[in-house]
């Protein structure tokens, strides 16, 4: 099921990439057209639904982000990530391979999140939760003899900051545990794979259910600018002073549901 799933979204993504050149009518053109040098290479990914998110709303937001894009300078990849471990460890190397991107951004759904909560770590042991083809790794971890914990090499606390004082009307926070005391799922699970494969050039992101506060515009928006920010630390343009003060940074350090 995973291997047909992932033959079959690589087509489709392929054929939306396509659409999205050919067409220049397409709002979304403006993220692939043009030729312009040293584009950054960004993959932004979102989650089927699963449980009782029969519309994740993290695959809604994703979507919506899609639709405003990052700008001139940036080529987006978006795709949907199914909801099994197999799945994900066949397609996360595959989009770094295909792709070489600067940086991989995941967004999940956390059922009790009233903010747009930033992942610091991803963590490596304790995966017993069954996935969407009731299968679980028998190791229950995401690498064997990998670190237990990598952090991402993005300062959350730092895109926090910046994007709470924009007044873009989302409320941004930090998690430091990424909810390890009450749920281990795939969210964790992705993000620690990606940090694995990207050096700690990753970063993950969970939002609230639609409506719960946000719309999904309101999420496509907060997207856009939480990402905008991770890009400028990756590009270097804070200063040392913006990197220390962020005083205004709501943290959340002991995340309630930890889903995808």
């Amino acid at each position: 099921m995973a291997v047909y799933f992932l033959d079959f979204w690589f087509s489709q993504l392929k054929t939306r990439r396509r659409r999205k050149q050919t067409q220049p009518a397409l709002g979304l053109s403006r993220v692939y057209g043009g030729n312009m040098p040293n584009k950054k290479k960004i993959i932004v990914t979102g989650f089927e639904p699963f449980g009782e998110h029969t519309v994740n709303s993290s695959w809604i937001a994703v979507q919506e982000l899609d639709r405003l894009g990052l700008g001139e300078a940036v080529d987006l990849y978006v795709c949907e990530v199914p909801v099994e471990y197999q799945a994900v460890q066949k397609l996360l190397p595959t989009l770094f391979k295909e792709h070489q991107p600067q940086l991989v951004v995941h967004v999940g759904v956390s059922g009790l999140a009233t903010t747009v909560t930033l992942e610091q770590c991803g963590h490596n042991n304790g995966y017993k939760r069954l996935d969407n083809c009731s299968f679980c790794p028998a190791s229950q971890s995401c690498m064997e003899n990998g670190p237990d914990c990598i952090k991402s090499a993005l300062d959350m606390d730092t895109v926090c900051k910046r994007v709470n004082d924009s007044n873009i009307g989302i409320t941004v926070s930090v998690s430091k545990d990424a909810g390890r005391q009450v749920m281990v799922y795939l969210c964790d699970y992705t993000y620690y794979t990606s940090l694995y494969l990207g050096q700690g050039r990753a970063a993950f992101v969970h939002v609230p259910p639609l409506g719960k506060p946000y719309s999904s515009q309101d999420l496509g928006r907060g997207l856009q600018v939480v990402i905008q920010e991770m890009l400028k630390l990756v590009e270097g343009k804070y200063t040392e002073e913006e990197s220390k003060d962020n005083k205004h940074c709501n943290h959340t350090y002991q995340h309630q549901q930890y889903q995808k």
